[in-house]
């Protein structure tokens, strides 16, 4: 995918946090260390650097919402973050997206601190960790 179409696709299932632009996908993708992962309806970009991973962004297409897509999405991150050298994984969830924060669980993320007000007033970001110690690359993540 394009950086105008992953922004696109962004833009389909973000308004807030608002969503990325052409320009920010192409210079997350330009730097070193970076993962893209796409999906018929969806695009997961992390990075990896210094043994850690980072998943950055999720979207899946609205109306492929609920199908396993995004759940493929984060375990193929895990497995491929994984497979670069990275022993722990990160990201930030809106508190209020109980969806996401769902998925992110059954993944078997925990959470691991708070970010105060940092999408809005009254909307923190839940920090999240995945310990990533083998059991990805052999399949077992999650339910």
């Amino acid at each position: 995918m394009t950086p105008a179409a992953l922004a696109a696709l962004h833009a389909a299932c973000f308004t807030t946090p608002r969503p990325w632009s052409e320009a920010e996908f192409a210079s997350v993708l330009a730097a070193p260390g970076a993962l893209l992962l796409t999906s018929d309806h969806g695009l997961l970009l992390g990075r990896v650097a210094a043994g850690e991973a980072e998943l950055l962004t999720l979207a899946v297409a609205p109306a492929a919402r609920r199908t396993g897509e995004g759940r493929d999405l984060v375990r193929r991150f895990l497995a491929a973050a994984e497979g670069q050298g990275a022993t722990v994984a990160f990201l930030e969830v809106a508190s209020d997206n109980p969806v996401a924060q769902a998925l992110y669980r059954a993944t078997g993320w925990h959470e691991a601190g708070r970010r105060r007000g940092y999408y809005a007033p009254g909307v923190d970001a839940l920090v999240l960790r995945r310990d990533l110690t083998g059991e990805v690359s052999a399949g077992i993540v999650g339910s």
